[in-house]
Order: C-alpha cells, then sequence, then structure tokens
C-alpha cells in the first residue's frame, strides 16, 4: 500500500528532489530490465494519457522504440489538457494548441502514424469518474498486448484516475510515473521499488523523446501572473534520462 499525502501543501506545488540525486541512486540501474521482461515479445500498445504530454514525459522513449520495431501504437488522450493554465488562457483554444503539440510530438517519436483517440473528459475532473472511464478504456484496449497509463498513486488526481481506469479495463497494464519524479526521493516507501521495471533507451530514442518534449511549449513558456511554466527545467530534467521506469 502506497501511503497517502499528509494534511498541508500538497507534494506537487512543494519543492521538488533534484535530478542529480535520482541520477546519484545506484539502484534504478539495477532495476530489471523491461525490454527484456515484461515487453519482450510487445507488438502492440495502447498508451493512456490523462493530459497531453503525460504520454511522451513518461513513455516517450519506450513509445519510440515500439513505432520504430513496428508495433501498433493507439493513444488515448483523456482530457486535452485545457486547465492547465488556471484561468490564463482561454480553455478551447488551450486545448486546440494542445492536441497540434501532441501530434508533433508524436512526429518527433517517429510515431506519426500512431492511432489517436480523443475522450474529451474535463481536464482536472477525472476523479470519481473511474467508471465512466474504464468504461470507454475498455474496448479501446482490447487486442493490444500491452496497456501503459499512468501510476495510480501519482498524487495527481487526474494521473490516478487514469490509472485506476485502465487497471480495471485492460487485461494487462504498466504505469508510468510522472509527478512520483518530483515529490519522492530515492528509495522512497511510498514507491514499490522491488516491482520496478527499467527501460534503457538507445541514443537515438532517447533524442528523439527529448525533442518531443520540445514540441510541448504551451507547457514550458512562462504562464504569466507568476505561475511560471507548468514544466519547470527541474521537472524536465527528470524525463531526458537514457532511461524510463515503469511500475507494474
Amino acid at each position: 500500500m502506497v501511503s497517502r499525502p499528509a494534511a498541508g501543501p500538497h507534494p506537487i506545488d512543494a519543492p521538488g528532489t533534484d535530478e542529480h540525486n535520482w541520477a546519484a541512486w545506484q539502484r534504478l540501474d539495477e532495476l530489471p530490465n523491461a525490454r527484456t521482461t515484461a515487453l519482450f515479445g510487445v507488438t502492440s500498445a495502447v498508451i493512456v494519457a490523462a493530459h497531453p504530454d503525460d504520454e511522451v514525459l513518461g513513455a516517450g522513449g519506450l513509445i519510440s522504440v515500439l513505432a520504430a520495431a513496428g508495433a501498433r501504437l493507439r493513444l488515448v488522450a483523456v482530457t486535452d489538457g485545457e486547465g492547465s493554465h488556471r484561468g490564463r488562457a482561454d480553455p478551447a483554444i488551450l486545448a486546440t494548441r494542445r492536441t497540434a503539440e501532441t501530434a508533433a510530438a508524436l512526429s518527433a517519436l517517429g510515431a506519426g502514424t500512431a492511432e489517436v483517440i480523443r475522450l474529451g473528459l474535463p481536464d482536472a475532473g477525472l476523479a470519481g469518474r473511474d467508471d465512466e472511464l474504464a468504461a470507454a478504456l475498455a474496448p479501446l484496449t482490447a487486442g493490444f498486448d500491452v496497456c501503459l497509463a499512468p501510476w495510480d498513486c501519482d498524487l495527481h488526481p487526474d494521473h490516478e484516475a487514469a490509472g485506476r481506469a485502465a487497471r480495471r479495463a485492460a487485461p494487462r497494464v504498466l504505469c508510468y510515473p510522472v509527478w512520483m519524479w518530483h515529490w519522492a526521493s530515492p528509495a522512497d516507501p511510498r514507491v514499490p521499488w522491488n516491482q520496478a521495471l527499467r527501460v534503457p533507451l538507445p541514443p537515438r530514442a532517447a533524442a528523439m523523446k527529448r525533442a518531443a518534449i520540445g514540441c510541448f511549449a504551451s507547457q514550458t513558456e512562462d504562464r504569466g501572473g507568476g505561475l511560471g511554466p507548468v514544466l519547470a527545467p527541474a521537472m524536465i530534467a527528470h524525463f531526458t534520462r537514457a532511461m524510463e521506469v515503469l511500475l507494474p
């Protein structure tokens, strides 16, 4: 059981763990290799994203590897991310922009032919909609070898709802953490490290992922009003490694 945060400032809003701390933690390099275990023989995958960019941050390198191998790929975008600017941008315009950023990012990953299905559920409004979301995901994940979904203990309500629904809908799920790299720390007991898997990325896949992250300008630019960017450089640093981590 992963513990929940105590009352007080939300961990996502608090100062996070520096990437240098993660890079110095040898255990990450000692995790079992997912490409020779859980992902061996995979020829098709559904990727569930609570918001545009989640899939690239958490599993963009793996998406690139699968695309290069000719795997059948389907991206299910649960929301269009229209709520990321907290009143600083028109939601409809922001949704259109983020949709275009996703298309550019998939192209940068070499996955431009991936099927994209948008559910159009409300950004920051997935909590309590597990039944609806699981029902929508069930037919969309049927027939695929694996479903990649947000980690259901990521401490972001939308990520957690999408992860829970994916676990209910798909027979085989591997979860990618996003905000965990910010609020957790090496050997953090809230993370099931004994089940974690490492996805080593070839240099080309790692470079393509970095390029794909750069496609999300709406998330890396200053939103104004003292909000700063959604993805500050310190946060992005967690996703430019030559590896990714999956949690079964």
